[in-house]
């Protein structure tokens, strides 16, 4: 395959390659050799997504289309400005994941599953890319179906050090399979009435469509299934188990990136597939998923701040900032999808991070994390904690950090839609989260302890540390996010 051919193929080689690579590790007997051939995949799924995105800076766009068979009848790969900024934010995070994995992993798994745990790992990044690069309405319901049922497997793999990751793991399926089984029934709504799986497609034909319950109906069902894969409050349920009692690499791997494209999927959704119906999509964004998000930002911060276990307290955080990505969606204007997708990067940055740190505590420690057992850890584990610290005070939106970002375009967006009301719901939010902070801050400094060291290996601080200094970076010089944040949103949305 020559060079140029290699480039023609990027948006099927980013998939691809993860996905391909699965089997291979599921069979490779050496724990080592597994961890290195993941690296490798996601390491050239990163770089096929850094190139992608390269590739539409000038806004532009253009489709894949698998096997050559052109839409409607063959399936697409779509290639723009919303769709290669998720791509590469996951691409990044998955593969700082995989490095920290290499000691964190093992530590809480048996080295005999660790060529199926991998594989299963490159399976769902594999599949949580497609479901991005995915223009196919059937087609993301096959992704959404490998990346959950390979999470499932890593979820599970937490039964080791904890029992009860096998009945996160249940849950997580049970509730997926019904999330997925919505998503498809409003397909199959869709699908009825215009005779068509291609988004692009669909996006002419709906306003076309005579039986406008149908496409209701249709919208209705696939949207309700969306939220539930995102985790948007009240569908959240199965997100604080699976995070708490999953291994703590696959926790950071899921933290970050998993219902970031579910989310980017939503929003895909709702202003391409459908923005022909402004009526159906308004009525949804008004009275749905900017009251849901809403919910979610009080009931996971509060939540939070009575939460003891720290994996789960990071859980409970993280519907919260989900809540804060969806009502920037809900805003449906250029500003507030910007901001929703500004905040998509900065999360996975930030959680991703703070997971990173807690799986370091656990694996130094030795035992499941909670408020007494991090009692005098910043004295103990200084490069670990303050790591940790940094995207702490990021998640409250410190200035000069990557949250405070977020939180500037989301306010600034719901100034412009003269949502002032919910500004101030929003910043009083913000506030109540330093409650849960500054309670970890206060036992990993503040309380008196013993101060014997504990030995912290490079292997699990180093990956912590690209995502400290990541915070600190996207808060100091945030251009390139803002900026395609910015063309992400006019991909979607346009002048609106």
């Amino acid at each position: 395959m020559t060079l140029s051919q290699i480039i023609a193929n990027l948006p099927g080689l980013v998939v691809a390659i993860p996905l391909l690579l699965a089997p291979v590790v599921a069979l490779v007997p050496l724990s080592s050799l597994a961890w290195v051939l993941a690296v490798v995949g996601t390491g050239l799924s990163l770089i096929c997504a850094v190139l992608i995105q390269g590739s539409v800076t000038g806004g532009a766009s253009y489709s894949y289309f698998l096997g050559n068979w052109p839409p409607p009848w063959g399936i697409e790969f779509v290639v723009d400005a919303a769709s290669a900024l998720t791509v590469v934010i996951m691409s990044g995070l998955a593969f700082i994941a995989t490095l920290f994995a290499r000691q964190g992993l093992l530590a809480e798994i048996a080295e005999k599953d660790a060529g199926m745990a991998y594989a299963a790992w490159l399976l769902a990044c594999g599949g949580l890319s497609g479901l991005v690069m995915t223009g196919d309405a059937f087609n993301l319901f096959v992704f959404l179906e490998i990346s959950a049922l390979s999470s499932v497997i890593l979820i599970a793999l937490g039964s080791g050090t904890d029992r009860r990751a096998l009945v996160a793991g249940y849950n997580y399926l049970l509730i997926g399979a019904v999330g997925a089984t919505f998503y498809v029934i409003g397909v199959g709504f869709i699908y009825a009435v215009t005779g068509s799986l291609n988004m692009a497609d669909l996006a002419g034909r709906i306003p076309d469509v005579p039986q406008t319950t149908a496409v209701m109906v249709g919208f209705g069902f696939m949207m309700a299934g969306i939220l539930v894969k995102a985790a948007i409050f009240p569908v959240h349920i199965w997100l604080p188990a699976a995070y708490s009692f999953a291994p703590s690499a696959v926790s950071a791997l899921l933290a970050a990136i998993a219902t970031k494209a579910s989310l980017y999927v939503l929003a895909r959704i709702m202003f391409t597939v459908f923005s022909g119906t402004p009526d159906v999509t308004a009525i949804a964004v008004e009275f749905v998923l900017i009251p849901l998000a809403l919910g979610g930002i009080f009931v996971g911060t509060i939540l939070a701040i009575y939460e003891n276990d720290i994996k789960k307290l990071l859980a409970f955080s993280s519907v919260a900032q989900i809540g804060y990505i969806a009502l920037a969606f809900g805003v449906a204007s250029t500003a507030g999808v910007a901001a929703g997708f500004v905040h998509i990067g900065n999360h996975a940055v930030i959680k991703g991070g703070m997971f990173l740190a807690v799986g370091g505590f656990a694996i130094a420690l030795g035992r499941r994390i909670d408020l007494d057992s991090m009692v005098g850890l910043g004295r103990r584990m200084p490069i670990t904690t303050i790591g940790f610290l940094i995207c702490g005070l990021s998640l409250i939106g410190l200035p000069l950090t990557a949250g405070f970002i977020s939180k500037l375009y989301l306010v600034r967006a719901l100034i412009e839609a003269d949502m002032i009301f919910i500004m101030g719901l929003v910043l009083f939010s913000s506030a109540l989260s330093v409650a849960y902070l500054w309670k970890i801050v206060e036992v990993l400094w503040h309380k008196p302890t013993v101060s014997t060291p504990v030995p912290e290996t490079p292997g699990l601080y180093l990956p912590l540390w690209m995502l400290a200094i990541g915070n600190i970076w996207l808060g100091v010089a945030p251009a390139p996010l803002i900026e395609a944040a910015g063309r992400a949103a006019m991909q979607l949305v346009g002048g609106m």
